[in-house]
C-alpha cells in the first residue's frame, strides 16, 4: 500500500520514516519543496494536485503545518493556505482516486476552558489564528472525503526540528535556571507515538480494515503536566543520562505574554494505542 507523507522536515513526517522499516508492506513516498523526489508546495494548488497525480497513493497522511503560534496572528493569510486551503486540496484529490486521508490536528481548536480533557465530540472555539485555521483544515475534510480520519494532537517533541523537549536541553546548555509556565496544562506526545498509532491505522487498511476511517481522533502521550512539570520532567530524565540540568522556576501565563493566548487546558481524551 503506497502512503504519501507531507511535511517531510517535520516532527512527525521524520518519525514516520524511521519506523517505516517496521512496516514492509507499506511503501512511504515523502513529499516537499525541498529534499525529496515528489515537489509539492502548499502554496501552490497545481503543485499539490500534480504530487499526488505522481504518486497514485492509496493513503495520504498530511503531516504538514504551519506551526508558528504567535508568527501565524501576523501572517494569517499564509497559515490558512497551509493549514486550511491545502489540506481541502489535498483531500479533494485523494478523493478522486478514492484514496483515503489523515489529516493531522491540534488541542488549539479548543479554548481551553473545560476542567477536563477534551473529548473528540467537545465544542470547539479556538481562540488564536493557529487553532482556526486548523479547524478550518479539519472542516474541509470532512466536507471534501468521507475517507478520512482527523488525528488531534499536542505538545509535541521528538529528536526532531523545533520542540519544547530540545529548546529546554538548549538553554540548560548556558543558564543555571529557567522560568516556565505553570498554569497550562497538556499531554506532551512523543513524535513516534504518533507515527505508531498512524502507522497502526495504516497497517489495518492494508489489511481490508476501517479503523477509524470518518471519525475525529484524540491521539496524545498518557501523561499530564503543565510546560513547568514537563520541563522538570526533562532534566530529571537528562541527569539520569548524564545530561543537563537546570532548575526550573513555575510562572503564570501573565508572567510570560505571548502575542497568541494559549489554552489553559489543552488535555486531550486520546485513543488507546494498544487498541489499534
Amino acid at each position: 500500500m503506497k502512503i504519501l507523507v507531507t511535511g517531510q522536515q517535520g516532527q512527525v513526517a521524520r518519525c514516520l520514516a524511521d519506523r517505516a522499516a517496521d512496516h514492509p508492506e507499506l511503501e512511504l513516498v515523502f513529499a516537499a519543496r525541498k529534499g525529496t523526489a515528489v515537489f509539492l508546495d502548499f502554496t501552490d494548488e497545481a503543485s499539490i494536485r500534480a504530487a499526488v497525480k505522481v504518486v497514485q497513493p492509496d493513503i495520504i497522511i498530511n503531516a504538514a503545518a504551519y506551526t508558528a503560534v504567535d508568527q501565524a496572528e501576523d501572517e494569517p493569510d499564509l497559515a490558512m493556505q497551509i493549514n486550511g486551503i491545502a489540506p481541502e486540496i489535498l483531500a479533494d484529490a485523494a478523493e478522486s482516486l478514492r484514496a483515503r486521508i489523515i489529516q493531522i490536528s491540534t488541542d488549539y481548536v479548543f479554548d481551553g476552558e473545560l476542567d477536563r480533557p477534551y473529548r473528540p465530540d467537545d465544542l470547539v472555539n479556538p481562540i488564536g489564528v493557529y487553532g482556526k485555521t486548523k479547524l478550518a483544515g479539519e472542516e474541509a475534510v470532512r466536507a471534501a472525503t468521507p475517507n478520512h480520519v482527523i488525528v488531534r494532537t499536542a505538545w509535541i517533541y521528538s529528536p526532531y526540528g523545533k520542540n519544547f523537549y530540545k529548546t529546554m536541553l538548549r538553554l540548560a546548555e548556558s543558564r543555571d535556571e529557567v522560568s516556565v509556565v505553570d498554569d497550562q496544562i497538556g499531554n506532551p506526545t512523543s513524535a513516534y507515538e504518533i507515527a505508531d498509532g498512524l502507522l497502526a491505522i495504516c497497517d489495518d487498511w492494508a489489511n481490508g480494515g476501517r479503523s477509524h476511517l470518518g471519525e475525529t481522533i484524540h491521539l496524545v502521550g498518557p501523561e499530564e503536566m503543565t510546560w513547568c512539570g514537563f520541563a522538570r520532567k526533562v532534566f530529571a530524565e537528562s541527569v539520569v543520562d548524564g545530561g543537563s540540568n537546570c532548575h526550573v522556576n513555575a510562572i503564570t501565563t501573565e508572567d510570560f505574554p505571548t502575542k497568541a493566548k494559549r489554552p489553559k487546558n489543552s488535555r486531550l481524551a486520546s485513543v488507546k494505542l494498544q487498541h489499534f
